[in-house]
C-alpha cells in the first residue's frame, strides 16, 4: 500500500486551495482565563462537580451520517483520556443545522465546541467575535496538523479552526448498469459521457441521482460542470468575491448543466427526495450515477455487494482550453472551533485539537475522506475507493471549496435560491449569472 505516500503528496497538493486564505475584517479580544467556578452552557444553573469541566459540542454527525462512527470512536478515546471532563454532544441534520448554527451564533448562545464549515461561513462568525482564537492551542501540535490544512479557517493571520479530513466531489457510477450498455470504465471525456448517459437513457436506466430537495446536492453538480467548463481559478475567484459572476463563460457552463437536466438525464422524482433518499436508490441500482462528497466511500465500502459494483472517478473537463482533470471541487472544509463565549474555552480548545485529530484518524480509516492530520498509523486497511480517491487527489492541479461554503453566509442563500431556479429550469444561465451578478456584487 502506498496511502502513507499519497497522504503527504496530497498535504502538499491541498495548498493549493488554502494559500490564498481566508480574510476578515476584525480580530476578537480573548477572554482571560476561566476560574474555578465552572457551568455547563446547555444547563447553566447546574454546577460542575468539584475540578470537573463541562463541556458541550454541536456537529452534524447524525446516526445516518458517514462520519458517525469516527465521532464516536474519537469521542470515546478523548473522553478516556480526561475523566476530569463531562463531555456532551448532539448531532443535526446538515441543513437544519446551518439555521441553528447561525441562529446561536446571533444570540450568542453557542455550545463549547461547534462544528462548522471553513472560510466564509466560519468567518462570518469569526466576524461576529463569537470564535475562539487557537493560535496558542495550535502551537501544540503543528508537528502534526501542517500550516498548509490551516488556511481555510485562518483570518488575519490567527487561526479559529481544527480540520478533519478532507473531501472533493466524487463522480460514482454502478459499473454493472453501465457494462449494461457497453461500457467497462467510467467514461474520460465528455462527448463519451454524454453518449453514455443516452444509451443508459435508452435501455430505461436513469442516469443520475440528485437529491433536489437539498440544493446542495445539486451544486454538487452544476459546479463541476461549470469548473470544467471555465477552470478553478476562475470560479474560486467568483466564489471568493474576487471576480464578478457576469461572466459569459458561465453562463454557458450553467446552460450545459440545465441541458442535462432538460435532456431527462436527472430522476424527475428527485425533486421530492433527500439526499440519504437518493443515495439509498443509488446503492439499490435505480441510477447509473450519483455525485457527491468522497465521504460516501465509507458507506459503498461497507456493502460488499454493492462495493463490488462501483467505481469512483472524476468528471470529464467539457472545455479543454480552460479547464484540465486534477481540477477539483472541494477541500478542507469540515471544522470543528470553539465558542469564545465558553467558560472553558482554553480547555476546550485543547480538547478540540485532540478531539479533531482523532476524528480525522479514523475518518480517514473508514474510508470517510483523506486526512488533514499527518499520518502516523496503520493505513493499509482503508478501502479501495478511498484508495482511489487519493490518487486523483495526488494529481490534483488546484481545488475550488463548495460555493455555499466559500461564500458569506447572505450570498450563498442567494447562490442557493438562484441554483434551485437553474434545476427547475425557471432560469437560463444568463439569468442566472445576472442575478447574481447584481445581488451579489
Amino acid at each position: 500500500m502506498k496511502m502513507k505516500k499519497f497522504a503527504s503528496v496530497l498535504l502538499a497538493g491541498a495548498m493549493v486551495a488554502t494559500m490564498a486564505g481566508c480574510t476578515t475584517t476584525t480580530d476578537p479580544d480573548q477572554p482571560t482565563t476561566p476560574g474555578t467556578t465552572v457551568t455547563d452552557p446547555a444547563n447553566p444553573s447546574t454546577p460542575a462537580a468539584d475540578g470537573e469541566v463541562n463541556l458541550t459540542m454541536w456537529c452534524i454527525a447524525t446516526e445516518s451520517d458517514s462520519n458517525r462512527h469516527s465521532y464516536e470512536a474519537a469521542i470515546a478515546d478523548v473522553t478516556a483520556a480526561h475523566p476530569e471532563i463531562n463531555f456532551t454532544w448532539e448531532a443535526f441534520e446538515n441543513e437544519s443545522y446551518k439555521t441553528k448554527i447561525k441562529a446561536a451564533v446571533a444570540a450568542d448562545e453557542m455550545p463549547d465546541i461547534f462544528f462548522t464549515w471553513s472560510c466564509a461561513f466560519l468567518g462570518d462568525f469569526v466576524d461576529a467575535g463569537r470564535v475562539y482564537c487557537l493560535d496558542d492551542a495550535y502551537a501544540k501540535v503543528k508537528d502534526e496538523l501542517p500550516e498548509s490544512m490551516m488556511g481555510n479557517s485562518t483570518y488575519n493571520g490567527k487561526h479559529y479552526g481544527v480540520p478533519l479530513t478532507m473531501n472533493i466531489v466524487g463522480l460514482f457510477a454502478n459499473m454493472d448498469l453501465l457494462k449494461e450498455v457497453g461500457y467497462d470504465e467510467i467514461p474520460g471525456t465528455y462527448d463519451e459521457f454524454i453518449a453514455c448517459c443516452d444509451a443508459l437513457k435508452a435501455a430505461n436506466i436513469i442516469p443520475f441521482g440528485c437529491a433536489g430537495k437539498e440544493t446542495w446536492c445539486v451544486t454538487e453538480y452544476l459546479e463541476s460542470v461549470i469548473e470544467k467548463s471555465v477552470g478553478y481559478e476562475t470560479l474560486n475567484d467568483i466564489f471568493l468575491a474576487r471576480a464578478t459572476w457576469a461572466n459569459p463563460d458561465v453562463a454557458s457552463a450553467v446552460d450545459t448543466f440545465q441541458s442535462l437536466v432538460v435532456n431527462g438525464y436527472f430522476d424527475p422524482a428527485g425533486d421530492a427526495l433527500t439526499n440519504d433518499e437518493v443515495k439509498a436508490n443509488f446503492m439499490a441500482g435505480k441510477y447509473a450515477f450519483y455525485m457527491n462528497g468522497t465521504w460516501n466511500c465509507a458507506d459503498f465500502a461497507a456493502n460488499d455487494e454493492f462495493f463490488a459494483k462501483v467505481k469512483v472517478g472524476e468528471f470529464p473537463v467539457i472545455n479543454a482550453d480552460k479547464a484540465t482533470l486534477g481540477q477539483l471541487i472541494g477541500g478542507p472544509s469540515d471544522t470543528l472551533a470553539v465558542a469564545q463565549s465558553s467558560p472553558n474555552a482554553a480547555v476546550a480548545a485543547d480538547f478540540t485539537f485532540e478531539l479533531g485529530r482523532l476524528i480525522c484518524k479514523y475518518g480517514y480509516l473508514d474510508g470517510c475522506g483523506l486526512p488533514a492530520w499527518n499520518v502516523n498509523y496503520d493505513d493499509s486497511a482503508v478501502n479501495g475507493l478511498t484508495q482511489t480517491v487519493a490518487s486523483i487527489c495526488a494529481q490534483a492541479k488546484g481545488y475550488v471549496l463548495f460555493g455555499d461554503t466559500a461564500m458569506a453566509a447572505g450570498d450563498a442563500q442567494t447562490y442557493l435560491e438562484e441554483v434551485a431556479m437553474v434545476y427547475g429550469c425557471e432560469v437560463d444561465g444568463q439569468t442566472f449569472v445576472d442575478d447574481l451578478a447584481s445581488a451579489i456584487r
